[in-house]
Protein backbone atom coordinates (compact mmCIF):
# COMPACT_ATOMS: atom_id res chain seq x y z
CA UNK A 1 0.00 0.00 0.00
CA UNK A 2 0.87 3.39 -0.41
CA UNK A 3 2.33 5.40 2.02
CA UNK A 4 -0.67 7.26 3.55
CA UNK A 5 -1.57 10.93 2.60
CA UNK A 6 -2.60 12.22 5.87
CA UNK A 7 -0.17 11.31 7.93
CA UNK A 8 3.85 10.41 8.07
CA UNK A 9 3.48 8.22 10.41
CA UNK A 10 1.23 5.51 8.42
CA UNK A 11 3.54 2.57 7.97
CA UNK A 12 1.97 -0.29 7.29
CA UNK A 13 -1.55 -1.50 6.66
CA UNK A 14 -2.09 -2.09 10.60
CA UNK A 15 -1.22 1.39 12.30
CA UNK A 16 1.89 1.36 15.06
CA UNK A 17 0.97 3.83 17.37
CA UNK A 18 1.30 3.97 20.77
CA UNK A 19 -0.02 5.84 23.76
CA UNK A 20 3.43 7.13 24.99
CA UNK A 21 4.35 8.23 21.07
CA UNK A 22 0.79 9.47 19.42
CA UNK A 23 1.51 10.68 15.45
CA UNK A 24 2.27 14.28 15.00
CA UNK A 25 -0.73 16.72 13.92
CA UNK A 26 -1.09 15.80 9.91
CA UNK A 27 -0.86 18.54 7.24
CA UNK A 28 -4.29 18.14 5.50
CA UNK A 29 -6.47 19.90 3.48
CA UNK A 30 -7.95 22.86 4.82
CA UNK A 31 -11.71 23.54 5.09
CA UNK A 32 -13.68 26.63 5.39
CA UNK A 33 -16.86 25.07 6.95
CA UNK A 34 -19.71 26.93 8.34
CA UNK A 35 -18.52 -1.78 27.16
CA UNK A 36 -16.91 -2.24 30.83
CA UNK A 37 -17.10 0.74 33.06
CA UNK A 38 -13.14 -0.11 34.08
CA UNK A 39 -12.27 -0.14 30.40
CA UNK A 40 -13.69 2.80 29.27
CA UNK A 41 -11.71 4.87 32.34
CA UNK A 42 -8.31 3.15 31.46
CA UNK A 43 -8.93 3.79 27.55
CA UNK A 44 -11.25 7.08 27.83
CA UNK A 45 -14.12 7.79 25.60
CA UNK A 46 -14.43 7.84 21.74
CA UNK A 47 -13.39 11.58 22.26
CA UNK A 48 -10.57 10.75 23.62
CA UNK A 49 -7.02 11.39 22.10
CA UNK A 50 -6.41 7.44 21.91
CA UNK A 51 -9.51 6.62 20.15
CA UNK A 52 -9.54 10.28 18.10
CA UNK A 53 -6.01 8.80 16.32
CA UNK A 54 -7.10 5.05 15.71
CA UNK A 55 -5.32 3.52 17.45
CA UNK A 56 -4.58 -0.30 16.96
CA UNK A 57 -6.54 -1.37 19.71
CA UNK A 58 -6.71 -5.53 20.41
CA UNK A 59 -6.57 -8.29 22.95
CA UNK A 60 -2.87 -8.13 24.15
CA UNK A 61 -2.21 -4.35 23.63
CA UNK A 62 -1.79 -3.72 26.86
CA UNK A 63 0.37 -5.52 29.89
CA UNK A 64 -1.65 -7.23 31.67
CA UNK A 65 -3.98 -8.62 28.99
CA UNK A 66 -3.16 -11.96 27.79
CA UNK A 67 -3.91 -11.99 23.71
CA UNK A 68 -5.39 -15.86 24.77
CA UNK A 69 -8.00 -14.58 27.02
CA UNK A 70 -10.60 -12.79 24.56
CA UNK A 71 -13.01 -13.34 27.09
CA UNK A 72 -11.12 -10.62 28.70
CA UNK A 73 -12.38 -8.19 26.01
CA UNK A 74 -15.23 -9.37 25.22
CA UNK A 75 -17.74 -6.26 24.34
CA UNK A 76 -14.46 -6.18 20.99
CA UNK A 77 -15.25 -9.95 20.42
CA UNK A 78 -18.74 -9.83 19.94
CA UNK A 79 -19.46 -9.62 16.35
CA UNK A 80 -22.74 -7.48 15.60
CA UNK A 81 -25.88 -9.50 15.55
CA UNK A 82 -26.83 -9.57 12.48
CA UNK A 83 -27.56 -11.94 8.71
CA UNK A 84 -27.25 -8.50 6.66
CA UNK A 85 -26.95 -4.70 6.29
CA UNK A 86 -30.86 -4.47 6.34
CA UNK A 87 -31.21 -5.63 10.13
CA UNK A 88 -29.75 -1.97 11.52
CA UNK A 89 -30.91 1.29 12.11
CA UNK A 90 -28.99 4.50 11.95
CA UNK A 91 -29.13 7.78 12.53
CA UNK A 92 -28.96 10.57 9.87
CA UNK A 93 -27.18 13.65 9.65
CA UNK A 94 -29.83 15.12 11.06
CA UNK A 95 -29.91 12.74 14.01
CA UNK A 96 -33.16 10.83 12.78
CA UNK A 97 -33.78 7.22 13.01
CA UNK A 98 -33.29 5.24 9.53
CA UNK A 99 -33.31 1.74 9.11
CA UNK A 100 -31.07 0.46 6.29
CA UNK A 101 -33.94 -2.32 5.24
CA UNK A 102 -34.89 0.82 2.96
CA UNK A 103 -32.34 0.29 1.20
CA UNK A 104 -32.76 -3.57 0.13
CA UNK A 105 -32.27 -4.63 -3.22
CA UNK A 106 -29.72 -1.89 -3.71
CA UNK A 107 -25.58 -2.09 -4.22
CA UNK A 108 -24.48 -0.32 -1.16
CA UNK A 109 -20.59 1.43 -0.97
CA UNK A 110 -20.24 2.28 2.76
CA UNK A 111 -17.07 4.60 3.61
CA UNK A 112 -15.91 6.48 6.67
CA UNK A 113 -15.49 10.44 5.61
CA UNK A 114 -13.79 13.00 6.84
CA UNK A 115 -13.33 16.96 6.22
CA UNK A 116 -10.22 17.46 6.64
CA UNK A 117 -7.96 14.70 5.35
CA UNK A 118 -5.59 14.47 2.56
CA UNK A 119 -7.86 12.16 0.74
CA UNK A 120 -10.86 14.40 1.24
CA UNK A 121 -10.67 16.78 -2.07
CA UNK A 122 -9.98 13.24 -4.56
CA UNK A 123 -12.75 10.47 -2.81
CA UNK A 124 -15.73 12.93 -2.28
CA UNK A 125 -14.99 14.40 -5.90
CA UNK A 126 -15.20 10.60 -6.83
CA UNK A 127 -17.81 9.50 -4.90
CA UNK A 128 -19.96 12.11 -6.05
CA UNK A 129 -19.07 10.98 -9.71
CA UNK A 130 -20.04 7.51 -9.39
CA UNK A 131 -22.98 8.65 -7.25
CA UNK A 132 -24.03 10.20 -10.15
CA UNK A 133 -23.48 7.84 -12.52
CA UNK A 134 -25.09 4.68 -10.99
CA UNK A 135 -27.50 6.15 -8.43
CA UNK A 136 -30.43 5.11 -11.18
CA UNK A 137 -28.95 1.80 -11.59
CA UNK A 138 -29.34 0.91 -7.99
CA UNK A 139 -26.55 2.50 -6.52
CA UNK A 140 -26.35 4.29 -2.67
CA UNK A 141 -23.32 5.59 -1.04
CA UNK A 142 -23.46 5.92 2.59
CA UNK A 143 -21.29 8.35 4.52
CA UNK A 144 -20.28 7.93 7.88
CA UNK A 145 -17.99 10.62 9.26
CA UNK A 146 -15.69 9.70 11.59
CA UNK A 147 -13.12 11.88 13.97
CA UNK A 148 -10.99 8.84 14.95
CA UNK A 149 -8.28 9.30 12.50
CA UNK A 150 -6.46 12.28 12.83
CA UNK A 151 -8.96 14.73 14.33
CA UNK A 152 -10.14 14.97 10.80
CA UNK A 153 -13.48 15.22 11.33
CA UNK A 154 -14.03 17.48 13.88
CA UNK A 155 -17.32 19.87 13.05
CA UNK A 156 -20.55 19.52 13.94
CA UNK A 157 -23.31 17.27 12.02
CA UNK A 158 -24.55 20.47 10.93
CA UNK A 159 -20.83 21.74 9.43
CA UNK A 160 -20.42 18.63 8.30
CA UNK A 161 -23.28 18.32 6.11
CA UNK A 162 -22.87 22.19 4.55
CA UNK A 163 -19.09 21.31 3.65
CA UNK A 164 -20.39 18.12 1.87
CA UNK A 165 -23.35 19.31 -0.08
CA UNK A 166 -21.83 23.03 -0.40
CA UNK A 167 -18.51 22.20 -1.54
CA UNK A 168 -18.75 18.69 -3.22
CA UNK A 169 -22.58 18.82 -4.30
CA UNK A 170 -23.17 15.49 -2.51
CA UNK A 171 -26.69 13.89 -3.28
CA UNK A 172 -25.80 10.97 -1.05
CA UNK A 173 -26.79 9.70 2.51
CA UNK A 174 -24.39 11.59 5.25
CA UNK A 175 -25.18 10.10 8.52
CA UNK A 176 -24.75 10.60 12.58
CA UNK A 177 -20.92 10.92 13.55
CA UNK A 178 -19.74 7.85 14.81
CA UNK A 179 -16.66 5.34 15.87
CA UNK A 180 -15.68 2.72 13.65
CA UNK A 181 -13.24 0.94 15.96
CA UNK A 182 -12.77 0.92 19.61
CA UNK A 183 -15.31 -0.37 22.27
CA UNK A 184 -18.10 2.34 21.33
CA UNK A 185 -17.64 1.21 17.73
CA UNK A 186 -21.27 1.90 15.84
CA UNK A 187 -23.12 -1.66 15.37
CA UNK A 188 -23.23 -1.43 11.65
CA UNK A 189 -19.22 -1.44 11.40
CA UNK A 190 -18.99 -4.02 13.82
CA UNK A 191 -21.39 -6.35 11.23
CA UNK A 192 -19.36 -4.72 8.46
CA UNK A 193 -15.90 -5.80 10.05
CA UNK A 194 -16.61 -8.97 11.16
CA UNK A 195 -18.15 -9.89 7.82
CA UNK A 196 -14.87 -8.78 6.37
CA UNK A 197 -12.85 -10.96 8.04
CA UNK A 198 -9.71 -9.91 10.27
CA UNK A 199 -9.03 -10.54 13.71
CA UNK A 200 -12.08 -9.23 15.83
CA UNK A 201 -12.72 -7.80 12.74
CA UNK A 202 -10.09 -6.07 11.72
CA UNK A 203 -9.67 -2.26 12.38
CA UNK A 204 -10.78 0.37 10.01
CA UNK A 205 -7.27 1.85 9.24
CA UNK A 206 -8.17 5.48 8.13
CA UNK A 207 -10.47 8.21 6.91
CA UNK A 208 -12.03 6.96 3.48
CA UNK A 209 -11.88 2.74 3.82
CA UNK A 210 -14.75 1.28 1.69
CA UNK A 211 -17.10 -1.82 1.69
CA UNK A 212 -19.21 -2.76 -0.69
CA UNK A 213 -22.17 -4.62 -0.17
CA UNK A 214 -24.74 -6.50 -2.62
CA UNK A 215 -28.19 -6.29 -3.71
CA UNK A 216 -28.86 -9.23 -0.57
CA UNK A 217 -27.22 -6.90 2.05
CA UNK A 218 -23.44 -8.92 2.70
CA UNK A 219 -20.44 -7.45 2.33
CA UNK A 220 -18.35 -8.15 -1.05
CA UNK A 221 -15.51 -6.11 -1.00
CA UNK A 222 -13.31 -3.88 1.04
CA UNK A 223 -11.03 -1.76 0.01
CA UNK A 224 -8.35 0.34 1.84
CA UNK A 225 -8.44 4.24 2.09
CA UNK A 226 -5.76 4.73 -0.55
CA UNK A 227 -7.86 2.56 -3.50
CA UNK A 228 -10.62 5.92 -5.16
CA UNK A 229 -13.66 5.45 -5.69
CA UNK A 230 -13.46 5.34 -9.30
CA UNK A 231 -11.00 2.36 -8.93
CA UNK A 232 -13.67 0.36 -7.56
CA UNK A 233 -16.22 1.53 -10.47
CA UNK A 234 -15.54 -2.23 -12.00
CA UNK A 235 -17.19 -3.88 -9.27
CA UNK A 236 -19.80 -1.84 -8.80
CA UNK A 237 -20.84 -2.05 -12.20
CA UNK A 238 -21.26 -5.62 -12.06
CA UNK A 239 -22.90 -5.34 -8.87
CA UNK A 240 -25.79 -2.94 -9.85
CA UNK A 241 -25.89 -4.87 -13.33
CA UNK A 242 -26.82 -8.61 -11.66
Amino acid sequence: MASMPCSSNFTSPIFSFSKSNPPQSPSCLSVSCSGSSSIKSLLGSSNSGFFQHGFALKAGIFSGFSSNSPSQFGFFATAATGKSIYDFTVKDIDRKDVPLSKFKGKVLLIVNVASQCGLTSSNYSELTQIYSKYKNQGLEILAFPCNQFGFQEPGSNDQIKQFACTRFKAEFPIFDKIDVNGPFTSPVYQFLKSSSGGFLGDLVKWNFEKFLVDKNGKVVERYPPTTSPLQIEKDIKKLVAA
